[in-house]
């Protein structure tokens, strides 16, 4: 009666530890180590698509172990078998019986010993994770890539351009960032659909790839900006320039050749599209990986304002410029809060010497810089949209002008012509905005002159027209 009970309780007790694995979905193995047999289930078996008996020994395991992992497996045993570890664990690759690889979590534990203590026999499980690995990839490439063109993104290359500037320091040769910007790229989205966007990005990244080295990294950030990271280049700066100068020489004949969007039709419409370029070399200075890609950027702007299809290197004045324009502005915007501003009228003066009206001068009275002309201060303005309310302000006060003349017969004849920039004219109330300023300073319509540039009218004639129609109709 107690062998039967004990009997009955094994096959209970083995009874839920099947249910346990099978739950788990665990393949249970026992390694005898003296004769090297290595007894597998079904379970264990069927991951590889094997019987128990086909894989019924050391050898046959590792003969489906993969190569690149033999060594950590057995590693990993070793430390076990000699008391390093509690138990043995290991993450690898098998190949399955069709020829594919899985997975698979492998974890045991000696569970005999012999008089001496040496190990005779080892029980464990084994688990397919191969879908937790595609999972984990897939989670690492969001992480890591660009979904678009599988690059790279600005994480990756954040990570890669840190390490290379710590290399650089420390083997005195040099490496480059290369900045790169498509030119006319919104264009091309806007004629031909976002859709043979994405396959022009594709088709760059492919030439981009083909010729750069295998060491350098090319990644996108993000729209049509791309970076190349050029690594181990000459220890002399001006060695490693000149290999700077090889690469993008390459970069751009292989971007100026046509791109085929369409793979339906191999004879059908090419796009052309341009880069712009900046580099920004570094060595064992102490550069930081934010410098780098601003000097590129800047020097990219530079490529981009030659014309582009171009590259160009950073030059320290540049990040001059950048800083006197934002030093600029910030004292304009200053300037027009506190009234710096004033308006100089030039005489117009007829065939028979007679004034017949005036051109407003707008002038920046500068606390430090003293008289300022437009030509130091309006492409600032007109890039910041601070033209809009100085041109406003300039209306303004030359329309009061107007007004104050008109009291005077000496000058009740005159007219004041005020030069209006692109941007003001084409704000949709840009009509209101004038007749309101009439209405507020008295003036009459028939002496304000609104002067344009000729380049206005290249852009959106119809509208340009139209907002000219809608002023003289009230006697502008």
């Amino acid at each position: 009666e107690t062998a039967q009970s004990q009997q009955q309780e094994q096959q209970r007790h083995a009874a839920r530890i099947e249910l346990a694995l099978a739950g788990a979905d665990l393949g249970l193995w026992d390694w005898h180590l003296p004769s090297g047999v290595r007894q597998v289930d079904a379970r264990g078996a069927g991951m590889l698509g094997f019987t128990g008996a086909e894989l019924d020994t050391v050898e046959m395991f590792y003969h489906h172990v993969h190569a690149d992992d033999v060594v950590a497996v057995h590693d990993a045993l070793c430390l076990h078998l000699r008391g390093g570890s509690p138990w043995y664990e290991a993450e690898f690759r098998m190949r399955h019986r069709d020829g594919h690889w899985i997975w698979v979590h492998s974890r045991g534990k000696i569970v005999e010993r012999d008089a001496s203590g040496a190990p005779q026999r080892m029980v464990g499980t084994r688990m397919d994770i191969s879908g937790r690995k595609l999972s984990e990839a897939r989670i690492h490439d969001l992480a890591f890539y660009d979904g678009l063109t599988a690059l790279p993104n600005r994480r990756l290359l954040l990570e890669r351009l840190a390490q290379s500037v710590h290399q650089a320091a420390r083997s005195s040769r040099h490496g480059a960032v290369l900045f790169l910007d498509l030119d006319n790229f919104k264009k091309l989205n806007d004629t031909l659909g976002h859709a043979m966007g994405d396959r022009l990005l594709q088709s760059v990244a492919r030439r981009l790839l083909d010729v750069t080295r295998s060491s350098d990294t090319v990644a996108r950030l993000g729209g049509d900006e791309f970076v190349i990271l050029l690594e181990d280049l000459d220890t002399d700066a001006a060695a490693a320039r000149r290999q700077v100068d090889l690469i993008g020489a390459k970069i751009l004949a292989c971007l100026d050749l046509p791109h085929q969007l369409d793979e339906n039709q191999p004879d059908g419409q090419q796009s052309y599209s341009t880069p712009s370029i900046g580099a920004a070399l570094f060595g064992s200075g102490g550069d930081s990986v934010e410098d780098l890609l601003r000097q590129a950027d800047l020097a990219m702007y530079e490529a981009k304002a030659g014309g582009g299809d171009l590259l160009c290197f950073f030059d320290p004045l540049m990040q001059q410029r950048i800083s006197d324009s934002a030093s600029l502005e910030e004292e304009l915007r200053r300037g027009l809060a506190n009234g710096q501003f004033v308006l100089h009228y030039q005489i117009i003066v007829g065939l028979c010497h007679d004034v017949c009206g005036v051109e407003a001068l707008l002038r920046w009275q500068h606390p430090q810089r003293g008289m300022v002309g437009p030509d130091k201060f309006i492409a600032l303005a007109e890039k910041t949209g601070l033209i809009l309310p100085l041109g406003l302000w300039v209306l303004q006060q030359a329309c009061r002008q107007l007004r104050l003349w008109a009291d005077d017969p000496a000058t009740a004849q005159w007219t004041v012509a005020v030069n209006v920039s692109a941007r003001q004219f084409r704000q949709d109330d840009f009509v209101q905005q004038v007749l309101q300023v009439l209405h507020d300073s008295g003036a009459q319509a028939c002496k304000l002159k609104l002067e344009l540039t000729e380049s206005m009218l290249l852009d959106d004639i119809d509208s340009v027209a139209s907002t000219m129609a809608a002023l003289r109709a009230e006697g502008i």
